[in-house]
């Protein structure tokens, strides 16, 4: 009989929980942990060292000898330095295990290694990781043994923050400083503080392993970068919800208890739209700690997957022809105490604050569109936006049909009297409930949709970090309440004056409103008419950072330096050419060693079988058709990859920028492109028992 899961008992194991740290720390250390964060400040060094004693010996108990600053830089994963506990012996040759609480809030981590963007000079190597007191330290089963992770941000030794996580941090700060003064205008003076939260739901695919290890273009860049599409897709819709495969299940309930151990809120799991792509999604926490929690996620996803015989695959699109995955990024903003700011209530025609605070999302969502889009923008997004089968690149806001209706009232007449209700679903049997619907549909084509009391960035990338969209969301907000404040503040009639501000945003902003079909080319057109941007690449987004508008928006806040988005520039076109330079030199070496090899190797069977024929005496039209097809395609290919050749070979020469990144977008990709055409017919073609490596069917259909 299997060992049954008690979910109440493993919950948060491997954390150190404020639960945890409450009842081993001292009373007066322990209000100090509470006062930080809940305040800010810093501790002092005294309780610092009882936190850190209380740690340590926690982390010991679990079966810990090293401890890591988890940190999480502009890689777009994890990175961690393990150091033990150990000390000098004592006199007595016996080894101590010690940490202090210097040790627990800073740690120093070679900088120069990692990317900077030119805010570091390669021979300046110190940076530090300072400790996130608000987001738990955790232990990481794996087979170095237990590691005591202590998530961190990571800055230079000049100050600039060279991670994802400090800019989030900051722009949390904002939103709340700002958010406050408009919750304050409207009564509720006992808010101390605004949360942002965030759900992120993540979607992955999971193919063999053995299979996956014969393909280099997996191994290399993590998607397939040849392959003709199998006879069956996804057009029946049957894999989506549909029953999980055992294979699966196993791999799932297994993935849950590791995460339910490090505290992660696993909540959801289903089979994907695309034959072998799943998804799963936690119930909302703190933007900071759901940043951290979805890399936990990711890389939990991979260790399992490989004690399975299975390889996850997060790039958004690993196969051509199927659904790409995303991360359905869902975000709300809470005060501390209890009060959701995007809940409309069930007369939202009435709910002046919930109003502003709408007015004021339509503002920044519409004024920051360029910065929305590149906050989502990586090089495996770009095969995915906009495809059908996710959100376009074109910003927009889906409001639904009671929303919209209300905001036309408010911007026809400047009153809003009446509001649409969901009414109730019948479903004409007798034996079913009736009960009440929602008053708007739900619309998976818009980037950015109100969902209820929340608002869904559906553009981000699945293999990408929530941190730079939270960033950004948080950043803009917080810079459409504070402008909202400053006139607020001022006014000698206030009712009168936030009627007037909600007419006057939802007037000036609306525009970003679009309830219909996003993937339709009547958008596109209509998107245009309206001036909204279409940044169709992450190349196109870069230059959006350093605008003066967005320096101006950061800097205001404290959120990024102008010195430290002109490095997330550099840091930006640099990840994109060395990404696709990966990925054309990949193709170059599978289509000139493996399919071109196997490909001749064919053509001499097919003509030998030709000649043999033809002595027989017999008709050979059909071989010898095959053959000319084959051959045909084959010296396609061969002129394809020679172009490729030359293209990557004069992108490598060119100086690391802008200039480089556009030119790998332009032409290497269209070369890589040109490559895959003949490949993925001869693939059609030839006999599957040469082909050199898994084919779609191989892959997504045998798991």
């Amino acid at each position: 009989m299997k060992e049954l899961i008690n979910v109440e008992n493993i919950f948060a194991e491997n954390v150190f929980t404020m639960g945890k740290m409450k009842a081993r720390l001292p009373k007066s250390a322990y209000k100090e942990v509470v006062r930080v964060m809940e305040q800010g400040g810093e501790l002092s060094l005294a309780t610092a060292d009882i936190i850190a004693k209380a740690m340590k010996d926690w982390a010991v108990e679990k079966g810990a000898t090293h401890y890591s600053h988890w940190f999480q830089p502009l890689t777009g994963i994890t990175a961690e330095k393990h150091d033990s506990f150990i000390t000098h012996p004592d006199e007595d040759g016996k080894m101590i295990m010690e940490f202090s609480g210097k040790e627990l809030i800073k740690g120093e981590p070679d900088a120069s290694s990692f990317p900077s963007g030119g805010l570091r000079a390669t021979f300046e190597a110190r940076g530090y990781t300072a400790w996130d007191i608000t987001s738990p330290a955790f232990i990481k089963e794996a087979a170095t043994g237990p590691i005591l992770c202590i998530p961190t941000a990571f800055c230079s030794y000049t100050g600039e923050a060279l991670d994802k996580k400090t800019p989030l941090l900051r722009s949390m700060e904002a939103l709340s400083v700002q958010a406050l003064r408009i919750v304050h205008l409207f009564g509720n003076t006992e808010a101390a503080k605004v949360i942002a939260s965030v759900g992120a739901e993540q979607e992955y695919f999971l193919v063999d392993q053995k299979k996956a290890q014969l393909r280099e273009d997996i191994i290399f860049s993590g998607r397939t970068l040849f392959g003709a599409p199998a006879p069956k897709g996804q057009e029946m819709d049957d894999h989506y919800f549909g029953v999980i495969r055992e294979r699966i299940g196993g791999y799932m309930k297994e993935l849950n208890e590791e995460l339910w151990k490090l505290g992660v809120t696993a909540k959801t799991q289903h089979n994907e739209a695309a034959p072998a792509q799943h998804e799963l999604a936690p119930i909302y926490e703190t933007a900071n700690i759901a940043a951290d929690h979805n890399q936990i996620v990711m890389e939990t996803m991979k260790r399992v997957a490989a004690k399975h015989g299975l390889r996850c695959l997060l790039h958004e699109k690993p196969f051509e022809g199927v659904n790409g995955s995303g991360k359905h990024n869902n975000w709300s903003i809470n005060t501390d105490n209890g009060y959701n700011l995007l809940d409309p209530g069930d007369t939202p025609n009435e709910n002046i604050q919930f109003l502003l605070i709408l007015a004021c999302i339509m503002k920044a969502v519409d004024t920051h569109a360029d910065l929305l889009r590149q906050s989502a923008s990586d090089v495996g997004n770009d095969l995915r936006l906009g495809a059908d089968e996710a959100p376009p690149a074109i910003i927009s806001i889906f409001l639904g049909e009671q929303l919209e209706d209300v905001v036309k009232q408010l911007v026809e007449t400047g009153v809003a009297e009446t509001c649409i209700e969901g009414g109730v679903m019948k479903t004409g049997v007798s034996t079913l409930p009736d009960f009440e619907k929602d008053a708007t549909d739900r619309n998976r084509t818009s980037p950015f949709a109100f969902t209820g009391n929340k608002f869904e960035f559906r553009m981000v990338g699945s293999e990408d970090s929530i941190g730079s969209p939270n960033t950004t969301l948080n950043a803009i907000v917080a810079e459409a309440f504070c402008e909202a404040a400053d006139r607020l503040e001022k006014a000698e009639n206030f009712d009168k004056a936030v009627h007037d501000l909600i007419k006057e945003y939802m007037t000036k902003h609306q525009r970003i409103i679009f309830n219909g079909n996003g993937y339709s080319e009547e958008w596109v057109e209509e998107a245009a008419r309206r001036g909204l941007p279409n940044i169709a690449t992450m190349v196109e987004a870069v230059d959006t950072l350093t605008t003066d508008k967005a320096v101006k928006l950061f800097e205001r806040f404290g959120i990024f330096t102008k010195a430290e988005l002109e490095s997330r520039v550099e840091i930006l076109y640099e990840t994109y050419a060395k990404t696709i330079n990966i990925e054309a030199l990949t193709m170059i070496d599978m289509a000139s060693k493996q399919i071109i090899p196997a490909v001749i190797s064919y053509t001499k069977e097919l003509a030998e079988t030709v000649v043999m024929v033809m002595k027989a005496g017999l008709e050979a039209s059909v071989q010898r058709e095959l053959l000319e097809k084959v051959n045909g395609h084959l010296k396609e290919m061969q002129d394809a990859l020679m172009k490729l050749q030359q293209a990557e070979a004069k992108a490598r020469a060119m100086k690391p920028g802008k200039e480089q990144a556009f030119f790998y977008k332009d032409e290497v990709k269209t070369a890589m492109d040109a490559l895959r055409v003949p490949a993925d017919k001869l693939e059609v073609l030839v006999d599957k028992r040469v082909w050199p490596f898994p084919t779609y069917a191989d892959l997504i259909f045998e798991v």
